[in-house]
């Protein structure tokens, strides 16, 4: 089992992550712009909301729904510096370095991957 492995099962025996779930509109959003767009828009939030040492509204700074992203950020626990440290060991009070970033958009893209995979609810 690989680290992605490890933590997709560490996720899904949390209540308050597994009970995530791609809403209608947010699969047919991410189905018409595609796998790069939407790992593109990843990069950018990831980058703006999460990356500095200081993110403005830590902790509040993800919405809940509105993007596809931002719903495989709460499943993720890429939602905030803070769920960052406890779930990703990302450490907090400094800024994400680029391998980091990547490794969160490779999470997020996981997610939603396998939300489109599941098909309509």
């Amino acid at each position: 089992m690989d680290e992605l492995d490890q933590l997709f099962d560490r996720l899904s025996r949390s209540r308050f992550r597994s009970r995530f779930r791609l809403s209608d509109k947010d699969r047919a959003y991410a189905a018409a712009k595609g796998r790069a767009v939407i790992n593109d828009h990843a990069l950018d939030f990831v980058r703006a909301r999460l990356a500095p040492a200081e993110p403005k509204n830590d902790g509040k700074q993800t919405p809940m729904r509105g993007h596809p992203v931002f719903t495989a950020q709460h499943a993720t626990a890429t939602c905030c510096r803070g769920c960052l440290m406890k779930w990703h060991g990302i450490a907090e009070h400094r800024p994400v370095d680029e391998r980091e970033v990547a490794y969160i958009v490779e999470v997020l893209d996981r997610w939603i991957v396998s939300q489109m995979k599941k098909g309509a609810r």
